[in-house]
C-alpha cells in the first residue's frame, strides 16, 4: 500500500476538483441548451409529432384564377408591399425562430413587374435561402372550377419554371398550392412534374366564395383518378400526389353550408383557425380562443387517436392593409407564440415538407384510419352542448353528432360518404361556363341540403351501410 503523503493528497484532491468542475460544466451546457434548438436538430418523423403548415398567399387581385381570369377587379398592388411582407414574416418568427412556411404566388404575382411585387419576390427568395421557406405556385382558390384541365396543367408548369428561375440553384417547390385541383391535375403533377404533394382541397367548403367541394377526408390522402375528393381504392385508381387541406376547421361549425357573416352572433361554416373568421370577426381575445380550441382537437385528443397532429392555415397577405397591421401582426404573433407555448414540440413546416413526411410513412390509403372528437368551444356557432365524432378511412367517412348535455339525446349520423362507390368529376369548365360545385356526396352529407341528408341513427341505415361501418368500427353498434 502506498504511503499517503501530503503531496499525493493534494494531487488527488486537485484531480477530483477538476473532474467535478468538468462534470458541472457539461451539465450546465446541456441545461442551458434551448428546447427549441434541441427539437429543431432532431430528424422529424410523422408519428408522435405535431405539425402546423402555414402559407402566405400573394396575389394582385382577389380570387385570381389565371393571368386574364380575375373574379374581382380590385387591384391590390398598394396592399402588397415589402414592408408588409417583411413585418408578417418577422411576426411569424418572433416566437418561432426555427419555423418555416410556404409562400404561394399567383401567376400574376410571379410576373408583375411593378416595384412592389419585384421587391416582394426578392425578399421571399432571401427567406427561402435564410429560413428554408418554400416558394410555390398558388393559382387562386378555384382554378378547377373555371379553367379546362389542360390549361391548368400548362400554367402550373409555367409557374414552376418561373419559380425555379427566380430562386436559382435548381430549386423546385415540393408542393403546389392549388385550392381545388382536379384528379387530372394531380396526376399531371405526379407524373410530369415529379411533384407529389398538393393543397388541392378545401375541406367542407360549400356555398362559400362562389364555390366548394365537400366530401373528402380532412387529413392527408392519396386521391383517386375518379375524383380528387375520393381516396384511391387500389393501384388502378391511385395518384401518387398527397392531397392536403388548406384550413383546419371547427368540425361543429363546418357541418353547415355557407355563412351569415363573421360576427359572433351569426354562423360561418369556415370557422376554425382562419384569421378572417376568428381574429377579424371576433377580435384578438375571442378569436384566439376559437383558434386554440380548434387546434386542441388535433394536438390533444387527436394525437392519441391518430398518432400525429396536424393544423393547416392560409393567410392572405393583403390583410395587413385591409384589416390593419396591429390586428394582423398581433394575431399572428399571438397565434404562433401561444401555439409554441402550449405545445412546445410543435413543428412549423412547409406544406411540401409535411406532405413528404406523410408520404414516407404511408405508401397507400390502406393504413390510415383517422378519428376526431370535439365538444364545441361555446363561442358563437361552436355550440358547447354538441359533441361530434368523425371517422375517416379509405372506404368512407362518417360523422356522429349528439347533445352531450342531454343523456336522452340520440347519437345521429349527419354524414356518411362512401368512397367505395363510383365517383365522377364534372366536365371541363370555362370562365364563361364555370362549374362551382365539385362535391362528392352520396349517402348522407353533413350540410343537410337534400331530403336524404336528414340525420338518422346508425341502426336506421341500410343493412349494407351498417355492415361496412361495422367492418371498421364494431364498437359503434
Amino acid at each position: 500500500m502506498k504511503n499517503i503523503t501530503t503531496k499525493n493528497l493534494l494531487k488527488g484532491c486537485l484531480v477530483a476538483l477538476v473532474g467535478i468542475c468538468l462534470s458541472t460544466f457539461v451539465v450546465e451546457v446541456k441545461a442551458e441548451t434551448p428546447v427549441v434548438s434541441e427539437i429543431s436538430v432532431k430528424p422529424m418523423q410523422l408519428n408522435g409529432s405535431r405539425f402546423v403548415t402555414l402559407c402566405f398567399m400573394i396575389r394582385t387581385t382577389p380570387w385570381e384564377v389565371s393571368r386574364d381570369v380575375k373574379l374581382h377587379p380590385r387591384d391590390e398592388v398598394d396592399w402588397h408591399t415589402l414592408e408588409s411582407i417583411r413585418d408578417l414574416r418577422e411576426s411569424f418568427a418572433k416566437n418561432n425562430p426555427d419555423g418555416r412556411l410556404t409562400w404561394g404566388f399567383t401567376l400574376n404575382a410571379l410576373e408583375d413587374q411593378r416595384k412592389n411585387y419585384c421587391e416582394i419576390r426578392e425578399y421571399v427568395v432571401e427567406c427561402q435561402k435564410r429560413y428554408g421557406d418554400e416558394i410555390s405556385y398558388f393559382p387562386g382558390y378555384f382554378p378547377a372550377m373555371y379553367l379546362p384541365r389542360e390549361r391548368i396543367n400548362r400554367e402550373m408548369s409555367e409557374a414552376i419554371q418561373i419559380i425555379s428561375n427566380m430562386v436559382g440553384h435548381g430549386y423546385r417547390p415540393k408542393c403546389i398550392m392549388g385550392g381545388f385541383l382536379s384528379a387530372d391535375n394531380l396526376k399531371y403533377l405526379a407524373e410530369k412534374e415529379n411533384i407529389h404533394v398538393a393543397h388541392a382541397v378545401i375541406w367542407s367548403q360549400h356555398s362559400i366564395d362562389g364555390g366548394g367541394a365537400d366530401g373528402s377526408p380532412s387529413y392527408p390522402f392519396y386521391p383517386s383518378t375518379e375524383h380528387f375528393c375520393k381516396p384511391a381504392q387500389g393501384k388502378n385508381d391511385f395518384i401518387d400526389c398527397v392531397n392536403l387541406d388548406g384550413w383546419t376547421m371547427d368540425f361543429i361549425c363546418a357541418r353547415r353550408a355557407g355563412q351569415s357573416g363573421h360576427e359572433i352572433t351569426g354562423y360561418n361554416s369556415r370557422r376554425g383557425v382562419g384569421p378572417i373568421e376568428t381574429y377579424k370577426g371576433w377580435g384578438l381575445d375571442l378569436g384566439h380562443r376559437e383558434v386554440m380550441h380548434t387546434q386542441s382537437i388535433h394536438f390533444d385528443k387527436g394525437m392519441e387517436l391518430n398518432g400525429f397532429g396536424w393544423v393547416t392555415n392560409i393567410w392572405e397577405t393583403q390583410m395587413y392593409y385591409e384589416f390593419g397591421k396591429d390586428l394582423i401582426c398581433g394575431a399572428l404573433e399571438k397565434w404562433v407564440g401561444d401555439t409554441k407555448r402550449r405545445w412546445p414540440d410543435v413543428h412549423f413546416v412547409t406544406y411540401g415538407e409535411f406532405g413528404e413526411l406523410w408520404r414516407a410513412e404511408y405508401k397507400s390509403n390502406d393504413d390510415w384510419n383517422y378519428k376526431f372528437i370535439e365538444r364545441g368551444s361555446g363561442l358563437g356557432d361552436s355550440y358547447n352542448n354538441l359533441e361530434i365524432r368523425w371517422f375517416m378511412n379509405k372506404e368512407f367517412r362518417l360523422a356522429l353528432l349528439r347533445d352531450w348535455h342531454n343523456k336522452k339525446s340520440p347519437t345521429l349520423v349527419i354524414d356518411f360518404t362512401r368512397y367505395d362507390l363510383p365517383a365522377e368529376e364534372p366536365k371541363d369548365p370555362s370562365p364563361e361556363h364555370p362549374v362551382r360545385d365539385w362535391s362528392l356526396i352520396n349517402r348522407i352529407n353533413q350540410k343537410n341540403l337534400r331530403p336524404q341528408d336528414e340525420p338518422k341513427e346508425l341502426n336506421a341505415l341500410d343493412s349494407e351501410d351498417q355492415a361496412l361501418i361495422k367492418k371498421y368500427y364494431p364498437e359503434l353498434f
